[in-house]
């Protein structure tokens, strides 16, 4: 069941904009994943793969660094592709 909206923006436009299950990050000190119902938070994000699960098929964006803010089941997500 996709509960969380999915967006990916870069200097480019908008890369991702979709309905996932949920969305795995590389995080400063490891990967972190975020659920349905994930607590708010702003926080960097470094160079690895964004993955994220749409309709029961993963999917992934390699990102070069950015940032992301969590909260109300949307998930906004700023990076250098």
């Amino acid at each position: 069941m996709d509960d969380i909206q999915l967006h990916i923006l870069s200097p480019e436009g908008t890369l991702v904009q979709t309905a996932v299950s949920l969305v795995t990050l590389p995080g400063l000190v490891s990967p972190f994943t975020v659920l349905k119902d994930h607590a708010a938070m702003v926080t960097a994000l470094v160079e690895g793969d964004v993955r994220y699960v749409e309709e029961d098929t993963e999917k992934r964006l390699h990102i070069r660094e950015g940032f992301v803010e969590i909260g109300d089941n949307q998930v906004k997500v700023c990076v250098e592709v």
